[in-house]
């Protein structure tokens, strides 16, 4: 994911841009299902305000997939597709491919030894706002297809794919309506970048000190799961209010 604890990679820039945008987008495809489920539970939420009488539709994560499914179809389920691997192209491949140059110009050229953690988390919060900057308009057209399944049977959809999303809302609420939500979105998306490689990049190094490992596949998935865990655990408010944000839009 990073590169090895000198802060050096044989790998060139694109070839890191490449691998990156491709295991993004495999993760994407993999997750879009509960993603979707979690736009609709937070645009329910939203809708429900403070109204206690009113019944929610959707229950629970994997309760929302189900009903998803069963209401709309399967295909339901990975609406947005589409935008979310535009999404991951650009931000995906930006965001990691950007990572190490970003943190050796940090450190300057001349840095011996290990990168301080503070480094760290500052090369991946630039490199975090920087991709959201140039794939907001994704993010956008993702939560949107996402947000239309909620409309009752017979309402004609606004959009009929991405393409069509990214020039619609281009043409009738201006260019800049892309790059709507985009400071809840830097927020949220660079905290969790940091969150995610800094956290990497820090837990790998530290079980590579402890006698007998290597840098193999074993503790790549260490190092990952951590990443993983702190990424949750820090990104998850500003996700809600970045998503709120986007979505306020799309609430027909």
């Amino acid at each position: 994911m990073v590169a090895d604890q000198k802060g050096k990679s044989d790998i060139s820039f694109a070839g890191t841009f490449a691998s990156s945008a491709f295991a993004a987008c495999f993760a994407e495809i993999c997750t879009i299902p509960l993603d979707t489920a979690k736009v609709r539970l937070q645009l329910q939420k939203k809708a429900l305000g403070g109204d206690a009488a009113a019944l929610p539709k959707y229950r629970g994560l994997l309760g929302t997939v189900g009903t998803i499914a069963r209401e709309e179809g399967l295909a339901a389920l990975w609406k947005g597709v589409i935008p979310g691997l535009h999404r991951q192209c650009l931000f995906g491949g930006l965001r990691i491919g950007m990572y190490e140059p970003v943190k050796n110009f940090y450190v300057g050229k001349d840095h011996v030894g290990d990168v301080p953690l503070t480094k760290k988390i500052l090369a991946a919060l630039t490199t975090g706002a920087l991709g959201i900057t140039v794939a907001n308009p994704t993010d956008l057209v993702k939560v949107r297809l996402q947000a239309e399944g909620r409309l009752p049977p017979g309402v004609p959809r606004r959009y009929s794919g991405a393409l069509n999303a990214y020039s619609t809302i281009a043409r009738q609420e201006g260019v800049k309506a892309l790059w709507t939500g985009i400071g809840p979105n830097i927020a949220r998306n660079a905290i969790i970048n940091a969150a995610e490689l800094a956290s990497y990049d820090q837990v790998k190094q530290t079980i590579l000190k402890i006698p007998g490992f290597t840098d193999n596949v074993v503790t790549h998935l260490l190092s990952g799961l951590g990443a993983g865990f702190f990424a949750v655990c820090i990104g998850s408010p500003v996700d809600v209010v970045s998503h709120q944000s986007s979505h306020f839009a799309c609430l027909f």
